[in-house]
């Protein structure tokens, strides 16, 4: 900092400082006469003045070994976790402030930067998940077309159909995720029949009903709910789909609904194998496939996921329980109007 700008700092000081001179020179002009008068003001403005330009002086030197550090400082490209610990230490209860300002703002930004290289590497690390899944079907329709010698035509378009609806099964997946953080701009709350909603999720997958000869039993779905159909119907889409892959040929899945006071709920359970303990607190996170995903099918750990942060940003919940042998139960909890203060 050159001392033209020190002194453009202090023109305030300056401009007090010639403004209280002036005062005390009027009033010595009129309270004492002649030659007297104009030796005290000039003996008192000199001293004054003496005094001001020593304190102006001395203070810039002070200060100036402050400047110097921060000029040197802001030449460096230095990493944001140690930069603020590198700055000059400050020398005024101003400075001081100011560094703690400083101080927040890099912590804040900071914590903002690591939630988004997260963002990213999970953005990046289901995209790596989601090509290596859709590629298996892509592999088993080339080998099904390859060794197509002695099958008619009926099995082929049969096997492929199959393949195609696990690629379309993928893509609708993708399309979700990326859509997921821009909800708010493309729903539409309307009031849904929940058996609606159910037969049009059981039909999309009805041939695999049909293929493991499980029955969907919908005696007792009578509700009606508030959502958007869309995206709801995506949630009862995931939800069947790991009924299905999960309960043995045979088996049932049941769906029916109920009401309290609070909310309406909509009850998936089935017949499968069941979830273990260990895994139930962990179902709705982010990649988590569990013991039934390794062991049972190939599994990205999104479905899931993707149905519960549906779920609360649509105003309602997921929740999950079950045992190993025992089947699994998946209840979406749709909280009445006058209860969405709750959320908040």
């Amino acid at each position: 900092m050159s001392f033209l700008s020190y002194l453009k700092d202090k023109r305030y000081f300056i401009g007090m400082y010639a403004v209280t001179m002036l005062f005390i020179s009027m009033i010595m002009l009129v309270s004492v006469k002649g030659q007297a008068a104009l030796n005290n003001i000039t003996y008192t403005n000199t001293g004054c003045f003496l005094f001001a330009a020593l304190y102006i002086t001395f203070g810039y030197f002070y200060r100036k070994s402050f400047y110097k550090e921060l000029n040197a400082f802001l030449g460096k490209n230095q990493h944001q976790d140690w930069a603020i610990a590198a700055m000059p230490e400050p020398q005024t209860n101003e400075q001081e402030l100011y560094l703690q300002l400083l101080t927040q703002l890099s912590k804040d930004q900071a914590n903002e930067t690591h939630l988004l290289q997260a963002e990213i590497r999970n953005h990046q690390e289901f995209i790596l998940s989601w090509i290596h899944e859709v590629k298996l079907p892509i592999a088993a329709s080339r080998l099904i077309m390859e060794n197509r010698a002695g099958k008619t035509a009926e099995y082929l378009v049969d096997k492929l159909e199959d393949e195609l609806s696990k690629i379309d099964s993928y893509v609708e997946q993708a399309l979700y995720y990326s859509r997921i953080d821009s909800f708010s701009r493309d729903y539409f709350i309307s009031e849904l029949s929940l058996t609606t909603l159910v037969k049009e999720s059981i039909k999309k997958v009805a041939k695999l009903f049909i293929t493991k000869r499980i029955r969907p039993d919908m005696e007792s779905l009578a509700l009606s709910v508030n959502s958007d159909s869309k995206w709801l119907g995506y949630i009862v889409n995931q939800i069947v789909a790991n009924a299905l892959t999960y309960t043995d040929n045979g088996g049932s899945i049941i769906f029916r609904s109920e009401e309290t006071d609070s909310e309406k709920r909509l009850i998936i359970q089935d017949t499968g194998i069941g979830i273990d303990a260990a895994d139930l607190g962990r179902v709705f996170d982010k990649g988590f496939t569990g013991t039934n995903g390794r062991t049972h099918s190939r599994s990205t750990g999104m479905g899931l996921y993707l149905a519960k942060q549906m779920a609360l940003k649509l105003g309602h919940d997921l929740s999950i329980t079950g045992a190993v042998g025992e089947g699994t139960t998946v209840t979406i909890h749709f909280l009445k109007m006058q209860h969405y203060n709750d959320l908040r």
